[in-house]
């Protein structure tokens, strides 16, 4: 035991805890003070530490782990449209997502548009297809319904066709198509061929959600991510997120003291052949560092300058970088070299990686990088030469679970022998790399931990194709680590956060099942039913539900799909339905409908008032409203 030199305010004891401190992997409780843990050990020695303040929460023998951080994840920007999103992630069927995009239909008032915006691939349906454009019409022939899928693709129905403009003279897209008919017109199929630029400008084209909103729908993020264990993140900037203009909703939040999610954010330019004056100009406006540990500056990237940019669509070649690559990018690194300023860098080919690596030491025999804490996103087919080039450099590798969703198209493609290492994690462990995992979510992947732990776990994609080897797949403790000590040298933080060890922010989640103990089958399907945030609950359910103190206002616009279907597998779980709650619909009727077997002692029931269920059963077909 750690020796507390503080009265605990709050003492968790009978669980089961993994701490992650090889000086003592495993505990039974905790003291909380301070928002930090200042005392690990046996329940006898932890509860003598009790004053005659201190909360004791009982954890009835359960698991115990850190907070899960992820490496790469797109929060401030998902987070601003979190509310107008319709999510199929973890959706297991293609039925039951287009019986929830009708439903959402029915309810989303005009100008507005049904947004279906990543976080799914259509291998994981039942069906293992996505929807035609004529069945998107079919069940929203009025209503903009603008549907992506990974990198590659989106579909838009006549709506949004309309809504965007797009005709037979709309002339196609640099680096992407606007699929056509015979007649020249546009079917409402665009494709990324190979740069997903079509795809986010056509996007951009949709309305926007008021500050308040915003507001609201970036807490209701934050929540989701709570639930499943999420307490940390270093965003990564993106698309369209420009500084500081969208990040006056994530200001406020942590002005106000409503983070619920520590976050280190890296600034991200937006302007092709104009990438160095953005840098000049945020080293001079901005400190690396700035903020404190729930909102802190965490440097430059993922996008540091447009011509190194090799984003990923294994349904594509792979795309060559342009001969200006290497001039581009060291002007960009040398004056974030000069500035101490750390860096990540978007990468997914080896290719990519490897001339970036070449304008990485040229600027270190002048500038040297030692200490900068810079590291690569993706990696999926680096090579050992690079893995060892970026050891001897002193940087790191940021891997996502991007292959769970795309390994299909990669096999296709390459051949599943080139994707047996595809990244080679393990290898790049066995190496002694600093590595970390995280998701790329909202748009490319879903932002649930546990799709990325089991993925790195079992080696399988959502699917269910086994792509690795078992020599080249994760234990659980070190798949854990991956997302808890690990990422914390990313956002340069180590020993600060990601173990439960005195002295460290006391961030720590309670699993629904145990991690180390269920089948590997039941990994991705994990939540948490109790999230602590510096010592604070942000959420809690199940035998834990008492104690949530993060319960929020309901999701604006009332018409948000967050409102009707929740998070991630709140409508499908296992293939059928999941509900949330056991009691009756507010009509009596408790059987099912016979529409894809779902039961109306759901959620759906408990949540919304009686018009929008009428409107939402009504929109399955579902007769019981006539009775």
């Amino acid at each position: 035991m750690s020796a507390a030199t503080q009265t605990p305010d709050l003492i968790l004891h009978h669980g089961l805890i993994t701490t992650l401190d090889r000086a003592r992997p495993t505990a039974s409780a905790v003291a909380i003070a301070g928002g930090r843990f200042v005392a690990v050990g046996n329940d006898a020695e932890i509860m003598a530490l009790a004053g005659p303040a201190t909360r004791v929460i009982d954890l009835q023998g359960r698991r115990v782990l850190p907070g899960l951080i992820d490496n790469h994840l797109h929060i401030i920007r998902g987070g601003l449209n979190y509310n107008m999103e319709l999510r199929w992630d973890g959706v297991r069927s293609l039925a039951d997502a287009m019986a929830m995009l009708k439903a959402q239909v029915a309810i989303t008032p005009p100008p507005q548009w049904v947004r279906v915006v990543g976080g799914f691939t259509e291998h994981q349906f039942a069906e293992k297809r996505l929807p035609t454009i004529d069945e998107l019409n079919a069940v929203a022939p009025d209503t903009p319904v603008f549907l992506l899928h990974l990198y590659d693709r989106a579909l838009l129905n006549a709506a949004a066709l309309r809504a965007v403009g797009y005709t037979r003279d709309t002339p196609e897209p640099p680096g992407g198509q606007i699929v056509r008919d015979g007649d020249g017109n546009p079917t409402g199929l665009l494709l990324a061929k190979p740069n997903a630029s079509i795809l986010y400008a056509t996007l951009g084209k949709g309305p926007k959600l008021p500050f308040d909103y915003q507001l609201n729908s970036t807490r209701h993020f934050m929540r989701e991510l709570n639930r499943l264990g999420v307490t940390g993140a270093i965003d990564a900037g993106g698309g369209s997120q420009n500084y500081p203009d969208d990040y006056a909703v994530i200001q406020k939040l942590a002005d106000d003291g409503q983070l619920t999610i520590r976050l280190a954010y890296n600034l991200f330019t937006q302007k092709p052949k104009a990438e160095k004056d953005d840098f000049l100009h945020w080293t001079k406006t901005s400190k690396y560092k700035q903020g404190d540990d729930y909102f802190r500056h965490n440097g430059a990237g993922e996008m540091l300058v447009f011509s190194a940019a090799d984003f990923e669509d294994f349904r594509q070649p792979r795309p060559d970088m342009p001969a200006e690559m290497e001039g581009d990018l060291e002007g960009v690194v040398r004056i974030l070299a000069e500035n101490r300023w750390p860096w990540r860098m978007h990468a997914t080919y080896d290719e990519t990686i490897s001339r970036a690596l070449d304008v990485f030491e040229r600027v270190n025999q002048d500038i040297p990088l030692q200490g900068l804490n810079w590291f690569f996103d993706h990696a999926e087919t680096i090579s050992e030469q690079s893995i060892d080039r970026i050891a001897a450099l002193g940087g790191g590798i940021a891997v996502q679970h991007r292959m769970a969703y795309q390994g299909e198209y990669f096999v296709e493609r390459y051949g599943l022998g080139a994707a047996e290492a595809t990244p080679p994690v393990a290898r790049m462990l066995e190496k002694g790399a600093r590595v970390s995992a995280g998701t790329d979510a909202t748009r490319v992947a879903s932002y649930n931990p546990w799709v990325s732990l089991a993925w790195l776990v079992t080696g399988r994609t959502v699917g269910g194709m086994r792509l690795y080897p078992q020599r080249n797949c994760l234990d659980r403790e070190t798949a854990l680590r991956m997302w808890t000590e690990h990422v914390t040298w990313f956002s340069n933080e180590e020993g600060k956060k990601g173990r439960i060890q005195a002295g460290q922010l006391a961030d720590l989640i309670v699993p629904d099942r145990d991690f180390f103990a269920c089948a590997e089958s039941e990994i991705a399907d994990i939540s948490s039913e109790l999230t602590m945030v510096g010592g604070k609950i942000v959420y809690g359910a199940g035998r834990f539900a008492s104690l949530d103190e993060g319960s929020l206002p309901p999701a604006m616009p009332d018409w948000s799909p967050v409102n009707r279907y929740g998070g991630y597998g709140a409508w499908a779980a296992n293939g059928q339905s999941q509900p949330r709650v056991a009691a009756p619909a507010a009509c009596g009727c408790t059987h099912a409908c016979g529409i894809h077997g779902h039961d109306h002692a759901t959620a759906w029931s408990s949540k919304l008032p009686i018009a929008d269920l009428k409107s939402f059963w009504g929109a399955l077909g579902c007769a019981c409203w006539a009775l």
